[in-house]
């Protein structure tokens, strides 16, 4: 039996979601085992329950090299989504554990939310929202709104998501698309710049990298400083790439005309955190790109990935992909493929 442990934050966070999405995937498929993982402290995985399974399906499980400790039957962990963080990538390979992602289910929706936060940023959406509901009228507005044509967009990073973005953003007349990423050299249609020139010309910054030793922090007082002051910046990647209180000091001191922030340094967010007596950014709970095809997608293209270790065969969305030529992945693979259940 190919037995899949579903991390027990699914039940918490996203249970009406999974449990159609399992159902569907698990319809006709022999020899395969879906249940949740035991409570994990702190999130943080323990080298018991993970070798309890043949794969994990896993929304923020932390999995450190402490987790990983004499595994031995585990061979894949199934991210549903792309931010890996929370898990040590060398760790696994090591111990001969794969490491799946799922960027065609995500692109599209954090593309959407990107270009949301463009929109209600530069229309100047929840003030106007506020003042209305408040008794006032357009008389009462502080600013007007940015029209987008011949303005300037910037993405730190240029992956999957970027490119989701600007094939979007193409049509509303941006003037340039400016990105900035060390292991992108061109790119159709889109300038490939260093940081300095992507903050200091660009009318939006949108943050679309990955969270790692090199990204964190990777953005602060100088960055912004170098921003126009009537530039936005919008983050729906990872909290601590930004380093937060540079982010306030520019919104409380107008550096910048606002921001659009769906992810923080820490989540949930304590409720005293500056960034909540701001007027000039839009908050939202790590979520904005969480809608029906986000969710249905996700949840399959990580269950595909499951299903094809499960049949001794390679997935898509692999991370390390080191590990494939290792003796015992290859082992595990081979066991797979002569269980009954792969053929």
């Amino acid at each position: 039996m190919f037995k899949v442990g579903v991390t027990p934050d699914f039940y918490v966070e996203a249970r009406e979601h999974l449990d159609p999405m399992l159902a569907e995937q698990l319809a006709g498929v022999a020899g395969v085992e879906c249940g949740p993982m035991p409570p994990q402290p702190d999130k943080l995985a323990t080298p018991d329950a993970l070798d309890q399974f043949d794969a994990i399906f896993s929304l923020a499980l932390k999995i450190e090299e402490s987790s990983l400790q004499g595994i031995e039957r585990l061979a894949v962990v199934a991210r549903w989504g792309v931010g890996y963080d929370m898990i040590d990538v060398d760790a696994l390979t090591a111990a001969d554990v794969m490491l799946c992602i799922t960027p065609e289910a995500v692109k599209r929706p954090v593309a959407e939310a990107i270009l949301t936060l463009i929109f209600a940023l530069s229309k100047n959406l929840f003030q106007q929202d506020r003042i209305a509901r408040g008794g006032g009228w357009r008389k009462d507005l502080t600013r007007l709104g940015t029209s987008l044509p011949g303005k300037t967009l910037g993405s730190v990073g240029c992956g999957n998501i970027a490119r989701e973005l600007f094939s979007l953003v193409r049509p509303l007349g941006f003037t340039r698309i400016l990105a900035c990423d060390p292991y992108v050299k061109s790119c159709p249609g889109v300038e490939m710049v260093d940081m300095d020139t992507l903050f200091r010309q660009s009318d939006f910054v949108a943050v679309n990298t990955l969270l790692n030793k090199s990204t964190r922090g990777l953005i602060g007082e100088r960055e912004f400083r170098a921003m126009k002051p009537s530039a936005y910046f919008i983050n729906t990647s990872r909290g601590p790439i930004v380093q937060h209180d540079a982010l306030v000091r520019a919104l409380r001191e107008d550096w910048i005309a606002g921001a659009g922030i769906d992810v923080f340094p820490v989540e949930p967010p304590p409720a005293d955190d500056e960034l909540f007596g701001l007027q000039n950014v839009i908050v939202t709970p790590h979520a904005l790109a969480w809608t029906d095809s986000l969710m249905r997608d996700n949840g399959r293209e990580a269950f595909t990935n499951v299903l094809s270790i499960s049949r001794g065969e390679i997935p898509g969305g692999v991370v390390n992909r080191d590990v494939i030529a290792r003796p015992g992945f290859q082992k595990k693979l081979d066991r797979f493929r002569n269980n009954k259940h792969a053929d």
